[in-house]
């Protein structure tokens, strides 16, 4: 017969209690302090003159050229999700016809720069002068392809070709058991697609349609390439005859920020909608 082991006593309740000390935290943090610190000084005392930063921080031609950057970046975002969807479906798709459109869609716009796909888009009237659809629209393509319409169709159609991956492995994680379950119950393929199989992958890729509407706010600058007077555009339109170059560019930056701020507040609240389902807090 084993015996039990004893049990150990416990500590008299008035035994002093020592916190761990770790220097190389306050150590790191005091650095980062130091640094940032000289950062600001840097800047503080640097040749920018703020008071023109915060006399054209407020100009309507940059608050008019912020408004197209925000309409680009909406106008591409809501075309680029919806490529994405419709492609990375397109991807799962038993029709091998349309798995091969998908790929090659991929390929070629996720393999090129979105620089160079913005002049191609640009430039398209030098492929088709003429816009013809029997019957609908008979147009010149420079007229049709204006440089707001060219910054729309670059910067969405190339985010679509990101997202088409994205989409593609979120529906792929989605169990295959859910959709049998709702073959199962009578669900069309199209009804289980909408209730079982968006949804969830909607929460799985949330977090990357936060990002990619982050990063289509500040890719929307290339449209100064082209010659949309968004906000970087008209930027360089007054700093080319004031010569503050450095304080609009910093007006820019401002907005930038204040902008991406935004879109990452109500990226942080659809996650929390979207991953109440799975546990997360409402």
């Amino acid at each position: 017969m084993t015996s039990t082991p004893p049990v150990p006593a416990l500590p008299p309740p008035d035994l002093p209690v020592r916190r761990l000390r770790h220097p190389g935290r306050w150590i790191a943090g005091a650095l980062v302090v130091l640094v940032l610190g000289l950062l600001l000084w840097a800047f503080a005392v640097g040749k920018i003159r703020w008071p023109i930063v915060g006399e054209f921080l407020t100009a309507p031609v940059i608050l008019k050229g912020f408004g197209w950057t925000l309409l680009i970046t909406l106008c591409a975002l809501v075309l680029g999700i919806v490529l994405g969807f419709a492609f990375g479906m397109m991807r799962l798709s038993a029709n091998p016809v349309l798995r091969f459109a998908s790929w090659l869609y991929v390929w070629v716009f996720r393999g090129t720069p979105v620089l160079l796909q913005l002049l191609i888009w640009f430039n398209i009237a030098l492929i088709f002068p003429r816009l013809y659809i029997p019957g609908l629209v008979d147009m010149k393509m420079v007229e049709a392809v204006t440089p707001f319409v060219a910054a729309v169709l670059g910067l969405g159609v190339n985010e679509g070709s990101y997202l088409t991956e994205v989409v593609r492995g979120g529906i792929g994680s989605v169990d295959r058991g859910q959709v049998e379950a709702a073959n199962t119950l009578g669900m069309t393929p199209g009804q289980t697609m909408r209730r079982i199989v968006l949804p969830q992958t909607m929460r799985l890729i949330l977090p990357v349609l936060g990002n990619s509407a982050v990063g289509m706010l500040k890719f929307s600058s290339l449209a100064a390439t082209i010659a949309m007077t968004e906000m970087l555009n008209a930027a360089q339109r007054i700093y080319f005859i004031n010569g503050a170059v450095i304080e609009l560019l910093f007006v820019c930056a401002i907005w930038y920020l204040a902008g991406t701020t935004v879109l990452s507040i109500g990226q942080y609240y659809l996650e929390r909608h979207f991953g109440r389902s799975a546990g997360g807090r409402a």
